[in-house]
């Protein structure tokens, strides 16, 4: 059944003003299922890391948008993405979420089976297929693999379309956030650790991702619970050193001139992130002999330049928020147009002192997991919007504060540390890739 939507350009580029966007964008499924068949397949979606699956037959499964996926280690110098799908009968592949195959994937079905690249390998009782053009057959080309796949310092992304920009011009500058924060590491390489925390949502995956660079909640949605943690510091003995946590809890309810003056820098595409001049990061104590470590590293002069960028939030468009600083990415999982899944993934920084993965995963822990107190204030700010939005007395969210006329055609821009150009120009981004292949 054909939609309002689906196919029609104008219906959709009609859903996002200036300064106004429409509720449909997170209430309608119709218009969900075209951002799973549009947007997440023309633009650059994070699959994962390659310390994920480090030797050979290794995997990782995933979904891009709603599209199942299984990124592999198919040669020591070669990572594949393939479609989580046998060509014969459409079963699932893999049953485990990672592992290693071998040097073989092998159908739970019927046992055909592929090479790791995902070409045919072998069917049993093949002589069945014995004239009758299985050769030809798309099911003899074996698994499709993803159209395009890019590794870039061992973050993997992939685009599913031919339509849309290649990777260097989807990313840009944006891209810098990323080289930060491997570059904290002395020897300038990353690695998943700490296992990964994932927390289901009630409500449209966009709001998840205009939070990122929403600098006006903090102080409001969280001050009873970073806020409870300060005031109860407050009451230690003088001389008591501060905790890692109260170290972690206590800028979210900075000032709004805090927040104000660190900023916001703007990319194409979509791509954005707050803290420009300084962030909620900027102020965590010293880890002893890290500093001395980047230096040998790197040069005094370019050990401080990496450590003294400190970015809060780095939106990589349609899905992704890094936090350089503490080396922690989020992936945010569209299920549903009011259904989300939140993974939040932390890094080790390798050659550096174990203490800065001790802080990344008990930020982790404090702020994203489902058994934080960060964590929740937000969520139920997302579900009463969810809810709200049934309300038909207004159809329009405003975006419009510190709006600039003539924004649209300003690139890489650093403006108000409040300001909502960024979500702005997410929904430019996501007008752009929703009606690209229209």
């Amino acid at each position: 059944m054909v939609g309002k939507y689906r196919g029609n350009r104008q219906a959709i580029t009609a859903l996002v003003r200036e300064t106004e966007v429409h509720r449909d964008l997170y209430v309608d499924q119709e218009l969900f299922e075209l951002e799973m068949e549009q947007l997440f397949a023309n633009t650059w979606i994070y699959v994962g890391h390659d310390s994920q699956v480090p030797k050979v037959g290794d995997y990782y499964a995933t979904t891009i948008g709603k599209q199942p996926v299984i990124m592999v280690r198919a040669a020591e110098d070669s990572i594949k993405v393939l479609h989580n799908r046998c060509p014969h009968k459409g079963t699932r592949l893999t049953g485990e979420s990672c592992g290693n195959t071998g040097r073989f994937f092998r159908c739970p079905y019927h046992a055909w089976t592929f090479r790791l690249d995902g070409s045919l390998a072998g069917v049993p009782l093949k002589s069945g297929y014995e004239g009758t053009s299985f050769t030809e057959s798309r099911a003899a080309r074996g698994i499709t693999a993803v159209r395009h796949v890019h590794n870039y310092r061992g973050f993997v992304f992939a685009k599913q379309s031919d339509v849309g920009p290649g990777f260097e011009e989807f990313f840009g500058e944006a891209l810098s956030s990323l080289d930060n924060m491997i570059d904290r590491s002395p020897v300038g390489r990353l690695e998943v650790a700490g296992g990964v925390l994932r927390y289901m949502h009630a409500c449209n995956w966009k709001m998840l991702v205009e939070n990122q660079t929403d600098t006006c909640h903090p102080m409001i949605a969280h001050q009873s619970s970073a806020g409870t943690a300060v005031e109860v510091w407050k009451a230690a003995p003088a001389g008591t050193k501060k905790p890692m946590a109260v170290e972690i809890y206590g800028p979210f309810v900075s000032s709004y001139e805090f927040f104000q003056t660190m900023g916001i820098r703007v990319w194409d595409n979509g791509h954005g992130h707050t803290g420009v001049s300084h962030s909620i990061h900027s102020d965590y104590s010293a880890v002893p002999g890290y500093f001395e470590q980047m230096v040998a590293a790197y040069g005094e002069e370019r050990a401080k330049a990496i450590l003294g960028e400190n970015r809060h939030n780095t939106v990589y468009f349609p899905n992704v928020m890094l936090k350089g600083p503490i080396q922690l990415l989020r992936v945010f999982k569209p299920l549903a147009a009011d259904r989300t899944l939140v993974e939040s993934w932390t890094f080790r920084l390798v050659g550096a002192p174990d203490m800065l993965l001790e802080r990344t995963v008990m930020y982790n822990r404090l702020v994203n997991a489902p058994t934080s107190i960060v964590g929740h204030d937000d969520l139920e700010i997302y579900e009463r919007a969810q809810a709200g939005l049934a309300s038909d007395g207004n159809e329009w969210i405003n975006v419009q504060r510190l709006y600039v006329a003539d924004e649209a055609e300003r690139r890489n821009v650093v403006t108000d540390g409040t300001s909502e150009w960024q979500m702005r120009n997410q929904f430019r981004a996501w007008t752009k890739f929703m009606t690209m292949s229209l």
